[in-house]
Parts: C-alpha cells; structure tokens; sequence
C-alpha cells in the first residue's frame, strides 16, 4: 500500500512553519488511555499551543489537547494531561544534545493515524527572527502573483 492510504492526518500544527526553521523531523509514539484514542478517531485534536520537553531522559507532550470523548464517563481524562512520547533511546540523546545548544527546541508538528498506531512527527527547530518571517511572506506573495499571472495568460 502507498504511504497516503497508511496515514490519515488528524491535526496540523501550521504555526510551526511559520514560527521556526524545521531542520530535523521524528517520527514518535504516543502513550494514550481508550478514551483519547476514541476522541482522536473522530478527529479531536488540537497542537497549537503545545510544546516538547526532555525530562528524566522521557519526552513529554504539553498542551496538546484532546477534547474528552462524550461517551467515556468516568474513564475521560483530563484533556491537556501532559502525555509521553515513545522514542529510542539513542533518538532521545541525539535530541537532548542539540537542544543544549542556543536557539533550538522541540514543535510538535502534527500527529496522524499510521496504520491502525497514533504517531506525532515531532520537529527540531530554530526560531525565526521577525525579518525571516517578512522575507517568508514576500516570497509567498510573489509567488501566488506569478501563479495569478500564468493562470490569467492561460485563459486567454
């Protein structure tokens, strides 16, 4: 099967893009309790606000929010608990190492259905200074205005 019919995409974090340089993704896991996972499912996700921290060698997830499933009663969890994310051992070192350094941090950047597992890609990014982002939008204008010009040519 292609990758396309594997994966189905529940949340996207697009901020992230446009807040910091991706230079590195992973691919993670993530512990849920029945509840969540049944949220997920009906597409219940939000990782705007969230962020990944390094502690104890673990990684956790925080504000990543899933809203509570409405037939889960007693069993719901809180819905902004801080939740871990499963990565190698070696992948965490690598990890903690660049962020020691100035100016990295971990975005989650979405999280997505692989098969029948939840999987968050979770980006190694730089900040953007205020001009990198002003010289994102000007490219991005530039080229929608080349694409408005080369579609009008194409009607005529």
């Amino acid at each position: 099967m292609s990758k396309e019919k594997d994966s189905r995409l529940i949340a996207n974090n697009k901020k992230a893009y446009h807040d910091y340089f991706i230079e590195e993704k992973y691919e993670a896991g993530i512990a849920l309790h029945g509840t969540e996972v049944k949220s997920l499912r009906m597409g219940k996700c939000s990782i705007k606000e969230s962020f990944i921290r390094i502690e104890r060698n673990e990684v956790y997830i925080y504000g990543m929010h899933i809203s509570p499933y409405e037939k889960g009663n007693i069993f719901n969890k809180d819905p902004l608990r801080v939740k871990k994310l499963l990565l190698h051992r070696d992948e965490i070192r690598k990890l903690q190492g660049k962020i020691s350094e100035k100016g990295y941090t971990l975005v989650p950047l979405q999280v997505y259905f692989k098969k029948s597992l939840i999987k968050v890609e979770i980006g190694l990014a730089k900040g953007k200074k205020l001009y990198d982002k002003r010289q994102d939008i000007a490219k991005k204008d530039q080229r929608r205005e080349a694409e408005r010009d080369f579609k009008v040519k194409n009607l005529y």
